[in-house]
């Protein structure tokens, strides 16, 4: 099977030495769509306490590209130079690993709720819920309304959790139970 390399996909990039910032205002620069999910930290800077919008996942950032312009930016371009695909990891050891890409519904859910910047949102790396069972859900009323995830138990507390297969989780703190509609 050969990946067509002219056509948009959404590449979740590894970013080197936490330049996410710089990669991202250089992809904006370009008018390149990418995704960098930030939340707010209480950092101290001087002697001075404040929030700031800090990368809430370090080295990662999600690119609107086609493969072919991608790696074009990362071996011609040195601000791009930090940034690595992300490959798969098969289970079976006759498959070779490929870059991984999302589909764009998938992206589009997951940029939704990784937008709230708030405590509402949190990230897991993707094998702490992998393993869990959990129902499809979608939800129906309220910031998260259209959200499409899973109900899993996570700490002993039922979550909804929106993930991306093999890259990142982000969980949503709560949701009332008459806000959820049970797709399977």
């Amino acid at each position: 099977m050969t990946e067509d390399r002219t056509s948009l996909h959404w590449y979740p990039m590894r970013v080197t030495y936490n330049r996410e910032l710089k990669v991202k205002a250089s992809l904006d620069q370009l008018s390149i769509e990418n995704f960098l999910p930030v939340t707010n930290k209480l950092v101290e800077r001087s002697g001075h306490r404040r929030f700031e919008l800090v990368p809430a996942i370090h080295n990662l950032l999600f690119v609107h590209s086609t493969r072919e312009q991608l790696t074009g930016l990362k071996m011609t371009d040195e601000d791009f130079s930090p940034l690595r695909y992300m490959m798969s990891r098969p289970l079976n050891p006759e498959e070779r690993p490929h870059i991984l890409s999302i589909p764009d519904r998938e992206m589009e859910n997951f940029i939704r709720v990784a937008s709230i910047t708030d405590n509402r949102v949190t990230f897991l790396n993707y094998t702490d819920v992998a393993n869990k069972v959990g129902r499809r859900v979608i939800i129906t009323e309220g910031d998260f309304a259209g959200i499409e995830g899973t109900v899993k138990r996570i700490d002993g507390n039922r979550h909804v959790v929106v993930q991306l297969e093999g890259i990142i989780a982000a969980v949503i703190a709560f949701i009332p139970p008459a806000h959820l509609k049970f797709l399977e």
